[in-house]
């Protein structure tokens, strides 16, 4: 066993152009598109070093915000009571200590530890967790509707659709507009299904904006029209009620894909069992980290349905890469004449931009050891706005 010796937590900041908040709430998913402004994220680094001088690292890729980043400062000091190798052990204790608050700084670190166990054996996590696949099909998931020329009406998603279809993408995911309009919302299924519903695999994702049970009902009975893969958090339960989606379940024919809001295995599993969904949600920075996300993939498998791994990142890549029952890499989010969100903190040449797929309409399972990617330290130490070091 090797004992955890030090803990760091680096606060940093990135600016991405051409995107603005499209809502008041300073989240990645109120950012869209708005030509010429430039917006800052928060993002955080995590390094786990333990007395032998081994070290695991993680870079916070999509839930790295300030309330996560404080969940994560209330448990790192608690990381050197444990030696790395007990990942099983810390993710139960750190359950429960984060039982009052919703868990979002747990997964960071349980990610550093198993990049720490990679480095220790040298080899890859996806090998640690038992690889099924080195090579994963991606959708392009864009960002929100707008109203400053991007993505701003039913003509410029079904555009932008042709755009990916023509780089390789052979799935496309719809983020609709912040207002929640049903019949907008509606129209734009129709129309992109009209363009490229024969080419390329379609889903929605309203991220719980329609307002009503009667405007999800009414946008799904035209994913059901369009012939949609599925149909993600309609509406504004916030995408956390069995009893609704089970209803709405009942009277669409598109799958419903639920629990991305739903920390951890038994609330999903209370979910699935009270028939609310038909595919998972599972994400490693949520989910209490890679150990928890594994969790969920084989829940899913033991009641045969499909887990599907919610936003992108190398460690996304490693969970999907050891699920059997996964159909689809979220490259998120995207859209034309604008990044994503990820802080460009990479020398070894990962990217989770848009034109990160190769021909196959594939992104490749990162092969180096632990996550398999190599931080730019400089890069992240000239934007710290904070670092907390416990020891």
């Amino acid at each position: 066993m090797t004992q955890i010796k030090k803990v760091e937590i680096h606060e940093f900041t990135h600016s991405v152009k051409n995107l603005g908040l499209l809502t008041n709430a300073n989240t990645i998913g109120a950012v869209g598109y708005a030509k010429g402004q430039i917006t800052k994220m928060d993002k955080y680094a995590i390094v786990v070093e333990t007395d032998d001088g081994c070290r695991g690292e993680y870079v916070t890729h999509w839930g790295g915000n300030q309330a996560a980043c404080a969940q994560s400062k209330m448990l790192a000091p608690k990381l050197l009571e444990y030696n790395a190798e007990e990942r099983e052990k810390i993710y139960d204790d750190f359950k429960r200590e984060l039982r009052q608050f919703d868990h979002m700084g747990h997964g960071p670190l349980d990610i550093a530890l198993w990049d720490w166990a990679g480095k220790k054996l040298n080899c890859s996590i996806s090998i640690l967790l038992g690889s099924y696949r080195k090579r994963l099909p991606a959708y392009a998931s864009t960002y929100h509707g707008d109203r400053n020329g991007g993505l701003d009406s039913k003509e410029a998603f079904g555009d932008f659709a042709f755009q990916c279809l023509d780089m390789g993408y052979k799935a496309f995911k719809i983020h609709g507009w912040h207002e929640g309009n049903a019949k907008e919302e509606a129209e734009n299924v129709l129309y992109v299904a009209k363009h490229v519903g024969n080419k390329m695999t379609l889903m929605l994702d309203p991220a719980c904006q329609l307002r009503t049970f009667a405007d999800a009902l009414y946008v799904g009975r035209a994913c059901d029209d369009a012939n949609f893969f599925w149909l993600e958090d309609p509406y504004r339960d916030s995408g956390v009620s069995a009893f609704s989606h089970k209803r709405l379940r009942e009277m669409i024919k598109t799958p419903i894909l639920q629990t991305e809001h739903i920390r951890g295995i038994e609330p999903k599993c209370d979910f699935l069992i009270a028939g609310g969904t038909d595919f998972l949600r599972s994400d490693p920075e949520y989910d209490m980290g890679i150990t928890g996300a594994m969790k969920i993939s084989h829940l899913g498998e033991a009641f045969g349905i499909d887990v599907e791994i919610h936003a992108c990142g190398p460690a996304h890549r490693h969970v999907m890469a050891a699920t059997r029952n996964s159909n689809f890499y979220e490259v998120a989010l995207v859209g034309p004449d604008c990044p994503n969100t990820m802080a460009p903190v990479y020398t070894c040449g990962y990217t989770d931009m848009i034109d990160c797929i190769e021909s196959d309409g594939c992104v490749p399972v990162p092969t180096g050891i632990g996550l398999g990617v190599i931080y730019d330290w400089d890069y992240i130490t000239a934007n710290t706005t904070n670092i907390s070091i416990y020891e």
